[in-house]
């Protein structure tokens, strides 16, 4: 098994990138995706989470209302930190299990905020997607349809670009049309099943 870490800034692109990358024949294990599953109603996560913020965090069908956590903890770093402090463990325990499920194959691990939690020493190859902060903010607001003071926030609270560029031992540019990004993509699978081999 060849662990991969991935990640990149809000508007990077990773998410395309780790799509192409399953299309290839890697085994996605997708921290985004897994965060929303550790809490969802009757789970410990969510428990766990009204008791640190209130119930005014949840929606009227009892779900987590993330636009009005994410108000709270994009703007003041210590209510992330305790944000994190609870869901980060389960996250990591449920990719674990993910993990030991996948078998021999090359296992790409979406993650954020890799570079912000230290996490790139967890991996066999760190894949980073970068694109300019320009690219970022265009894609966060005409793509996800986000203010420019809410993006700019959102980019504001990830780690810096020189530093997830500092962890990488392999940086997709994603400064480039989707054409040339699908055939990066293949080259870095390559790359990656070349390893797994000779691993």
């Amino acid at each position: 098994m060849l662990k991969v870490g991935l990640t990149g800034g809000i508007g990077a692109g990773k998410s395309e990138v780790s799509r192409l990358l399953v299309e290839h024949g890697a085994v996605l294990i997708d921290a985004d995706r897994i965060a929303r599953e550790v809490v969802e109603p009757g789970t410990p996560g969510l428990t766990a989470v009204v008791e640190a913020f209130g119930s005014h965090v949840l929606a009227p069908d009892g779900t987590l209302d993330r636009p009005a956590l994410g108000a709270i903890v994009f703007a003041d770093a210590d209510r992330l930190a305790v944000l994190n402090s609870i869901v980060h463990p389960l996250v990591g325990a449920r990719s674990a299990e993910l993990e030991a499920a996948a078998g021999d194959s090359v296992v790409v691990h979406d993650v954020p905020l890799l570079a912000e939690n230290g996490l790139a020493p967890l991996y066999d190859v760190v894949v980073v997607v970068d694109a300019s902060p320009e690219t970022q903010l265009d894609r966060l607001v005409r793509l996800r349809g986000m203010s420019e003071e809410d993006a700019r926030a959102r980019m504001a609270a990830q780690a810096t670009r020189d530093k997830r560029l500092e962890i990488a031992d392999i940086v997709i540019d994603n400064d480039v049309p989707l054409g040339e990004l699908h055939r990066r993509v293949g080259a870095v699978w390559a790359d990656l099943a070349q390893r797994a081999a000779a691993a």
